[in-house]
């Protein structure tokens, strides 16, 4: 195992743990609230879960402390490894979107899926996928809230776009909202050029609609938020940045992709295309054609790619 990277403290009381997530610093995080109801946000899948017990206890937490788990979708790079941390958490239950509440108890449509997108390389990514007990599942709808402290209380607003069974989770302490993937992800690794940040959408199989998820992101900027919490990675204060990057991209994105079916292509014409534009967008913002951010981009992109291409299949 790598080595754990300590905690991040957000403030507010939250903080940030690494999960070395595909084996990468920095790319999915386990959200911790040290409250009176010791209460996390996302797992990754099960090869994290020793890094996330690592950085519990770095803060000082045993995982038996642990009384709520939530997930904000059921992808497996979210919650593939709820099953295997319960072991630990013996007073623990799992929050979940009620569309993704039964796929949790029976996995195997979750672990076919994965199969179907990461082929051989499913074992070393997700093993085990371990099945919740019924008895252990909530679920939250929209609206509904949960007292994790004497004054803090959480409230689940259902979000699609990304998913159907994804929820986000707005925090009134600090006016934040953890949005899984609706709210795109946030790439950090172009640091080093001078790039603080930038943001894609995620487009990935096989419930995107960008629609919808439009419709969810103005939802959350409805609350007047000030914080994203993402899933990958970590959280931003550029509110206005975020979004209007994202916005910037999706319809890109689509169009991108309709127009390499119409002209015959597929996945790996749509992700030549993509990724092609993304090299030009961050190379006039210094990011040279050699960075190690391509890399990741390279893998995300793909799987966005298929999840345009199943999008498109279905209008």
């Amino acid at each position: 195992m790598q080595p754990t990277q300590p905690p991040i403290d957000l403030g507010h009381n939250i903080f940030l743990l690494d999960l070395y997530d595909l084996g990468m610093e920095g790319r999915t995080g386990c959200f911790v609230f040290r409250e009176e109801d010791v209460t996390i946000v996302e797992t990754s899948a099960s090869p994290s879960i020793p890094h996330l017990v690592k950085g519990l206890e770095q803060l000082g937490i045993q995982p038996n402390e642990i009384k709520n788990i939530i997930v904000t979708h059921i992808h497996l790079d979210h919650a593939g490894g709820v099953g295997l941390l319960l072991q630990q958490c013996p007073d623990a239950r799992v929050i979940v979107h009620p569309k993704g509440e039964r796929h949790l108890a029976n996995p195997e449509r979750l672990i076919a899926g994965a199969k179907a997108v990461y082929g051989d390389d499913f074992d070393r990514l997700f093993d085990p996928i371990l099945p919740v007990p019924q008895e252990r599942l909530v679920t939250k709808a929209d609206g509904e809230t949960l007292q994790i402290g004497p004054g803090r209380t959480l409230r689940f607003l259902d979000t699609p776009g990304h998913a159907n069974h994804h929820f986000s989770i707005y925090d009134p302490i600090s006016n934040g909202v953890f949005s899984g993937d609706t709210y795109g992800m946030q790439y950090h690794q172009a640091e080093d050029c001078g790039l603080a940040t930038f943001y894609l959408p995620s487009t990935s199989p096989n419930q995107f609609n960008p629609e919808a998820m439009l419709k969810s992101m103005e939802r959350m900027r409805a609350l007047g938020i000030e914080r994203i919490y993402f899933g990958h990675y970590g959280m931003t204060t550029q509110v206005d940045e975020a979004d209007e990057q994202l916005r910037y991209w999706i319809p890109i994105f689509v169009e991108t992709a309709k127009r390499c079916l119409v002209q015959g292509g597929g996945v790996s014409e749509i992700t030549d295309s993509l990724l092609l534009q993304v090299r030009k967008y961050l190379g006039q913002r210094g990011v040279p054609g050699d960075h190690p951010v391509f890399g990741i981009l390279s893998l995300d992109i793909e799987v966005s790619a298929m999840g345009l291409a199943d999008y498109l299949s279905k209008e």
